[in-house]
């Protein structure tokens, strides 16, 4: 057969006390044609370079000869015979070997099959940090690539953790989810050692496949992250471009081949997630023209109508270095929100003709748009410029800003509650400790 259903499993494996010093190392196997009774691997369909997710957690003991030796299958039933199944070949060597090559990545020829090329097997070990968390993990994707001629895609992640000398290891696959380009897959638990060996800011590489049944999966693209920025959960920070290297390198107009994450949640966690917020988009965003304020105020507003009961109010901060370019749009969507929590600072940056944004401050005449007047002046417009200090006093000037920026906050958000009637809560009652009976035994 061409191609090949591979495993493979280790065995001869020599056992020692436990009173003997001992590190523990994990191997993974994979296989450049294939791939392993300490343990079996998972079965790889149709490949002829399977690159085997399941790990071997071993004793490593430094003074002692501890010998391997990968047999090679090719599956041909369900059966857990071995004898049911082709072999392919073996490898022999010894842990030792594995553990004392280069970067810990032992490569070596396939043997048992006496004239016969059989490829060549990849062992990596690495030494085990004693991290014992797991992590619970899902992921969605928005509009990866199409792959497939009569449907959409069948898409699947793998994930890999980086190695010291730039290489990856397989860590992880979830299930494929079939013909849709916006897949939900299903949440997964997994240890933090598997994935990162308890560091936090190792590199984890996620790609993306669209599944083939004969094996030849197509890929879609790539991204990066670690698990420090994963374990900040659903959030603006987990959402990732998927980049294929290759269209992006042929395409002058390529931008990406989909997102993992949710781009619909916004929320960040308190002043700190906001300021996190804007330097991460400061390095993903192109800035450039033309400098249209509709939308983003618009797309705020979809969630300020969803809250009306005077449990949140939304304030949008726009930092702009253009002249506005939708004016009317602007003035209009300014008088839709108006009905609404929410208040709008604006603040100009660079030496630009910022005229326009005084008249949507509205603080000498209300914002109009076809003849109907914003409900409440919601609009703050300060001019950076006007707030740098030539002493070099920054930290006066800086609070000079902050006051005049927040300035009209309060009056806007009363407005809203007083029109509408709501009012505080009521003050929740004094605090009274619990009486404790202490039962004292001599």
């Amino acid at each position: 057969s061409p191609q090949f259903g591979n495993m493979a499993s280790v065995g001869e494996f020599n056992s020692f006390s436990a009173s003997i010093p001992a590190t523990k190392v994990e191997l993974s196997v994979s296989s450049i044609t294939f791939l392993l009774q300490f343990g079996r691997t998972e079965v790889i369909d149709n490949t002829l370079n399977p690159d085997f997710v399941r790990k071997f957690i071993m004793d490593y003991f430094f003074e002692e000869r501890e010998n391997l030796r990968f047999d090679l299958y090719d599956v041909d039933s369900k059966s857990p015979n071995l004898s049911k199944h082709d072999f392919l070949g073996q490898v022999f060597c010894t842990l030792g070997e594995i553990v004392g090559s280069q970067g810990s990545r032992l490569e070596k020829a396939i043997a048992g099959i006496p004239g016969k090329k059989c490829g060549t097997i990849i062992v990596t070990a690495e030494e085990l940090n004693c991290c014992r968390d797991s992590v619970l993990m899902q992921f969605c994707a928005n509009k990866l690539d199409k792959k497939d001629f009569f449907g959409k895609s069948d898409p699947f992640l793998v994930f890999h953790r980086s190695n010291e000398d730039g290489s990856f290891t397989i860590c992880h696959k979830t299930e494929v989810v079939k013909n849709t380009l916006n897949p939900v897959w299903q949440a997964f638990k997994i240890s933090v050692r598997a994935l990162c060996n308890g560091d936090y800011d190792r590199t984890i590489k996620i790609e993306v496949y669209d599944w083939d049944r004969d094996g030849s999966h197509d890929f879609i693209g790539e991204f990066t992250t670690s698990y420090r920025e994963l374990s900040r959960g659903q959030s603006q920070f987990n959402v990732y471009e998927v980049i294929n290297p290759k269209k992006k390198g042929k395409k002058k107009k390529y931008i990406n081949s989909g997102t993992n994450g949710n781009p619909q949640n916004p929320y960040c966690n308190g002043i700190d997630g906001v300021m996190e917020a804007y330097y991460r988009s400061l390095k993903s965003v192109q800035l450039y023209g033309p400098t249209n304020f509709a939308p983003v105020i618009n797309h705020v507003a979809r969630y300020a109508s969803s809250v009306k009961d005077g449990s949140q109010y939304f304030i949008l901060l726009i930092i702009t270095d253009g002249v506005i370019s939708d004016m009317a749009q602007t003035k209009e969507s300014i008088v839709n929100a108006s009905k609404l929590p929410m208040s709008i600072i604006i603040v100009g940056v660079g030496p630009a003709e910022f005229d326009a944004m005084e008249e949507l401050d509205g603080d000498v005449v209300r914002v109009s748009s076809r003849g109907k007047y914003a409900e409440r002046d919601i609009v703050q417009f300060v001019p950076f410029r006007d707030y740098i200090d030539r002493s070099g006093n920054h930290i006066l000037s800086m609070a000079r800003l902050a006051k005049d920026v927040l300035a009209e906050i309060p009056d806007q958000f009363l407005s809203y509650m007083r029109v509408r009637g709501i009012k505080p809560s009521p003050a929740p009652p004094p605090y009274t400790p619990p009486l404790h009976v202490l039962q004292t035994q001599i």
